[in-house]
Order: C-alpha cells, then structure tokens, then sequence
C-alpha cells in the first residue's frame, strides 16, 4: 500500500492541532493502519530523548504513544529549544547542531529542508499513513517565505490539509475566513475541512455560523470537537493555569513545583495529578511558596539564569527556610544542580557568568560541559540508599550539558544501562535524612512504585499514615492508553468521519 498523508493545521498555536494530530493517529490505528506522527519542526523546551540518544519534541512522542509507536526523532526532525529571548539551541535529525539567532536560522531554513525530506521519506517507506502536524498558522506573512512546517510541508508530502480553530478564544469564524483569505490559491486548494476545536454549549446555536462558514469558503466542517477537561493528554509548550490548581485529590501531600523561567520537561511530574492523595501545583513569580510539604525544582534550558532566578526572586531562601522547618525538597536535572555548592561555566555555554553559587542543600559541584548528554537509561535505587525501599528496575532518561561531582558518596540511585549498554554508575544525591534529593534522571516518576514509595517516604515525615495509600494497582502507562482510547472516542463521535477518510484518500 503507498503511504498517504494529512495535515493538520491552525488559525494559530494552541488550537488544538496537537491533540488533533494524537487522535488521528489513535482512530486510525484501531482502524487496523500503521500510522505515524510527523511535524517537520517543533519549538518547545519539553524534549524527550530517544532510544538511540536522539532529542525530539514531547507532542510528537505523545503522538507516537497514541500510534502504538516508539518515538524516532524522524517523526520531529527538527527541534528548536529557546535559550535566549532572541536565539534558541537548534537540534536537527535528534542531535544538537548549533545556538542560532533568529535571523540566521531563517535563512538557514534553505538548508533544514534536505533534512525534513530524508526524515519524511524514511517514514514513507515505513508507515501506510502520515498525520502532519503544522506549527502556529500557515497564514504568518512574515514566515512565508522558507516555509518547511505548514504549506511549505504540505508542498513536499503532496497532502491534503484540515485546518483547525479554537471557538474558546472567540473570533472563531474570521480566523477561519482569514486564514484562507491570506493563503495563495494553490495553498486553499489544499484546504478540505474545517475543525472547530473546544466548543462550550448547545451545538444548534452554532449552526447559522457553520452554515455561513461553508458558503462563504466552500469548505465543509468536518466537525465540532467539545471542550474536554476529563480526558489527560500531557501537555507540551507550558503549564496552563488550569494545571496550577489541585490535581482533583484531596491534598493530603502538598507537592509545590517551581516554575522556572526557563522550565523543561514539565512533564516529569503529571503522574502526581493522577495520585489522589496528592495536591499538585506550580508556583508562577510573585506567588508565595506556601506551606508545602515537598518543593521540587524541575529541569531548566538555562539553569544558571534560572538560579539567578531562584537568588534575586528570594525563592531560594524560602526553599532554605522549608528545609529548616523540616519539608522535603527534590531536584530533577537542571534543579538538582541548583541544590549544589556552585555551577561552574567555563566555555560560557549558557551566560557570562563562570560561576554562581548554588542553594547549598547537597555536597554536590556542577561544571557546564560543552557536549550535551542525551541518553536513555535503566536504574534502580542504590545499595547505599537506606531511604528508599523499592529496588524494581526504574527507566528515564538524561539530557543536560553540565557534569556533577559529589563531595560524598550518599548516591540516590544506580544507573544499570546507560545508551544501551550495561554500566554501574552513580546518579544523584541524597542526605542521610532524605529530606533533600536530586537526580539527573527525567521520567523517574512515571516508574509506579518508585513514585509509591516517594509518597510514602513524604508521608511518613509528615506523620500520616500510609496504610491509606495509593491504590498499588495504578500503573501511569495504562492510565494513558485508556486516555487515548477516550480521546479517540471523543473526536470519532463529533466528527463527519466518512469525509474524514475520503479526503485522506483511504
């Protein structure tokens, strides 16, 4: 069978194109195809990193999930990570090739689209079907030109395109109009559905709307998808205001996240909101730290501007004010640097500053490297932490530039595997309390009992009892088919699914 293609673009970002894109991939493999997910260029600080030590965009990697696939960084060729508010690390085929300005990797578009066909084309050869997932609109006048992630792609795949947008903003209707207004003629031909994304309310009353909507483009709307709270499908580019709030449970463990400038991998922590006991929130600037149980300072694309951040906001010295108090404090990649003696940048990979002093809450030392680790790994709590009592193998991954060493051998865990090869590394730190803790390790909390044991270890220093906790019989992966199962069901019963498959010439 000869692999076809569609695409899904938007008015503009975060209309849903995204969550589009994972439910196609869902139906169509219930539907008995081998699909994969495809978006030429991605710019998020949420990064994943593949079997092979290649990086790739977490929307991707959540669509991959809903295929039934394992990530390959050919379904995101390209990934940009900002790192300034005018240039960003552009990471190209999984690896790191080079800080671009915004100006230069413009023009250096001419040159990433070799790399965005060979990507397309090896998952040609491999997959019955494509779905494309586009980035912001195709209508930006100023990105025209070069373009490689909406009609510049739809152009290289040959595809038909659905173009997306979200009621919830308002103006839905001049947005569609707009967009297709401002395209070239061969571009709209392209277009061959509307989905209206999000819609609140009575569907009748929207009817003289898409009635108007249709004539006015000859375009049919393929459909009008609800908006949905109930279903979780992780989030990719930032952490909503929604996600601020109680993770629903009855907040027995208070878990405080710092939002960092400059935060990644986010993502790291969704399996708490799923925890019943839990209360999950993230603490945005000029917000209070509060009387939390446990803080954690996440992952960082900039982790000394973000200490910078931490010193000059006085977050830093609430962390130390909790710690004295007797609270727990955890520090994922860039925060559990953060928690060390110093960090040192020598070459200047990240600022001007050689060295900035760190929280001081582990005997730990950074030093920024210039070659990015990117791994996944295997690992299990180590032989010499007495705090932690689950001892399943435990997977993750590593992406960081800086390089730690311990003024104490009080290791968190062991890494068994490490790009696919057996090892027997230390990773992370631990005090002899475990009130304070780091790793290196992304993804340590989607491992279901390391997570039971970490809530039962904040439970018992806090003097709740853990005989009421949680369901041992959770698993985090199962939790997320069934949602994408949900989510396919969803789109399937509010969308003209006949016409779906006749434009994607299936």
């Amino acid at each position: 069978m000869k692999c076809r293609s569609l695409m899904v673009q938007g008015t503009a970002s975060h209309v849903g194109k995204s969550i589009l894109v994972a439910a196609f991939c869902r139906i169509l493999r219930q539907d008995g195809y081998n699909v994969a997910p495809f978006k030429a260029q991605n710019m998020a600080l949420n990064s994943f990193i593949t079997r092979d030590g290649g990086e790739m965009g977490r929307a991707q990697v959540v669509q991959a999930e809903a295929a039934g696939l394992e990530p390959n960084w050919d379904m995101n060729p390209v990934l940009i990570k900002p790192n300034t508010d005018v240039g960003a690390q552009v990471i190209i085929h999984g690896r790191v090739y080079r800080n671009m300005s915004a100006t230069l990797y413009h023009e250096f578009k001419k040159e990433v689209v070799a790399f965005v066909r060979q990507s397309f084309q090896r998952l040609s050869e491999k997959y019955d079907f494509i779905v494309i997932e586009g980035a912001g609109s195709p209508a930006e006048i100023n990105l025209r030109e070069n373009d490689i992630v909406n009609m510049g792609m739809a152009e290289i795949a040959d595809c038909p395109v659905v173009l997306a947008g979200d009621i919830d903003k308002g103006g839905v209707f001049a947005s569609l109009v707009g967009t297709i207004e401002l395209l070239a003629k061969d571009e709209r031909q392209r277009i061959k559905g509307f989905i209206i994304n999000k819609f609140r309310g009575d569907i009748s009353l929207l009817k003289p709307g898409l009635d108007f909507l249709e004539k006015k483009t000859g375009i049919p709307v393929l459909g009008t998808i609800p908006y949905f709270k109930d279903i979780y499908i992780p989030e990719e580019d930032s952490v909503s205001l929604e996600r601020n709030m109680s993770s629903g449970g009855n907040g027995k463990v208070d878990i405080a996240v710092i939002y960092l400038p400059h935060i990644s991998n986010f993502t790291d922590f969704d399996p708490f909101e799923r925890e019943s006991d839990l209360k999950l929130r993230y603490v945005n600037y000029g917000e209070r730290i509060g009387n939390a149980d446990v803080i954690i300072i996440p992952g960082s694309k900039n982790t000394i501007d973000d200490l910078n951040y931490l010193h000059n906001s006085g977050y830093a010295r609430e962390i130390l004010e909790h710690h004295r108090n007797g609270g727990l404090v955890v520090g994922i990649c860039g925060g559990y640097q953060m928690l060390g003696e110093h960090i040192a940048d020598p070459y200047h990979i990240e600022t001007s500053i050689e060295r900035i002093n760190g929280i001081g809450l582990l005997p730990v030392r950074t030093f920024i490297e210039k070659e990015k680790v990117t791994c996944q790994v295997s690992a299990k709590v180590h032989p010499s932490n007495r705090i932690f009592k689950n001892r399943d193998e435990l997977k993750g991954y590593e992406i960081h530039m800086g390089r730690t060493e311990l003024q104490d051998e009080n290791h968190m865990f062991e890494i068994t595997q490490k790009e696919e090869k057996q090892t027997s590394t230390p990773d992370g730190f631990i005090s002899a309390d475990g009130r304070v803790w780091g790793t290196y390790i992304h993804g340590i909390f989607d491992n279901d009992g390391f997570r039971r044991d970490f809530i039962s270890q904040v439970k018992l220093i806090k003097g709740i009892s853990v005989s009421s906790e949680t369901d041992p019989s959770f698993s985090f992966q199962e939790f997320k088919e069934t949602q994408y199962d949900r989510l396919a069901e969803l789109v399937r019963g509010n969308l003209d699914m006949e016409a779906f498959y006749r434009i994607a010439g299936l």
